[in-house]
Parts: structure tokens; sequence; C-alpha cells
């Protein structure tokens, strides 16, 4: 089996971890796929301040809050699919500051992570408010992490990008063509997740 796990970058429950969830349905159609949520809602995490404890120590940031736990279960997937509302152009600050606290990831586990497999999912309040933009900053955050990353079909290219209206959950459905291509990225990177998986067995691996 290979775990998918999606993590929701938003600080509400409402529409992006709706998008997430029939992201994550739609892989589970793919057999050998199994699938997590991990939502930044209420956790607190502060931004790496860039102290080099990890790096110095060989450990864990020292900063105590709810990153240690996230860590954990980060590592453990083998794919992910990694979704947030554009906020200001761009990403939540919650995703941001997570990502940034990834440094002990090369510096106390290197290949804890290598080849495992990232999508992009972003969801906007316009139809071209920073979609594009955020699901950019998505990828080249889990490039920086050493993360393959998984393309979408013709027509979604880098990612899903699904547009709100600014309203609650039900209305993303109605955003038909964003909705596509967020399922057809969740189906290409459950198949290519299994693919992989597979091959690394035949590789004894």
């Amino acid at each position: 089996m290979a775990k998918i796990l999606g993590i929701c970058g938003s600080p509400r429950k409402e529409t992006t971890e709706y998008v997430l969830n029939a992201a994550l349905a739609a892989a589970r159609e793919t057999a050998g796929i199994e699938t997590e949520i991990m939502t930044l809602r209420g956790k607190k995490i502060a931004p790496c301040n860039a102290c080099n404890y990890c790096r110095e120590h060989q450990s864990m940031c020292i900063i105590k809050d709810d990153m240690q736990e996230l860590f954990e279960q980060f590592v453990k997937a083998d794919a992910y699919i990694i979704a947030s509302p554009v906020y200001v152009h761009t990403i939540t600050p919650q995703l941001m500051a997570f990502f940034s606290r990834m440094r002990p990831i090369h510096h106390v586990f290197p290949g804890s992570v290598r080849n495992k497999l990232g999508a992009a999912i972003a969801v906007g309040g316009t139809r071209n408010g920073g979609e594009e933009f955020a699901v950019n900053t998505i990828i080249h955050l889990m490039m920086t992490r050493g993360l393959n990353i998984v393309s979408n079909e013709i027509g979604g290219y880098i990612g899903g990008k699904v547009w709100s209206q600014d309203k609650k959950n039900f209305t993303a459905e109605d955003d038909v063509l964003g909705m596509k291509t967020v399922t057809d990225l969740a189906r290409k990177l459950a198949e290519t997740a299994v693919i992989y998986e597979a091959g690394k067995k035949a590789l004894g691996k």
C-alpha cells in the first residue's frame, strides 16, 4: 500500500479542506492507495528562525510546538497532496511556516523523503486571484525538501485550481472545471505512487 497524506494549509474548516477531501477520495479510487489528512488549522507552528540548532545538534527543532508531531506524520507518508487557500496572492503563512520548519529533513534525517511524490492545489476567491502563483509556491517548497512533483493532466498543467467565489463548501462543486483539475491530479498522483511502490519492490528496496 502507498499512503497519500493530504495537507490542508487553511486556518479555517471551509472550502480548501472540502476540496482536499474530494482529491483524497479520488485518489482512493486507485487500488493500493490509502489516504490520511493533516490540517494545520488550530496548530501552533512557529516559523524557522535559522538558529541552526537542528544542524549543529543533529536533533529535532529546539522550538517546542505542534511541529514535532506534524513532522513525524509527514515523513511516514509516501506521497502528498498539499492544498492552500490563496492569501495575499500566495499560500497561507501557516503552510509557509510548516515548510520552513522542515530543515531537519536534510540535516538530521537525510533521505527520509527522497523520491517521494507531491502535488499541489490552490483555492481562490476570484477566478484569477493568485491560484497559479500559490500552486507554484507549493511546488517550489516541495522541491526544496526533495520531493518529486507530479504534474496535472493536459489543461490542468501544474496543479489543481479551484474558484471558491469566497462562499461556503458547496459552491466549490459549482466550479466543475476547477474540481476536475483537482480529481484528475489526485488520480494521477495515486497512479504514480502505486507504480513507484511496485518499482521499489522490484528493486528490492
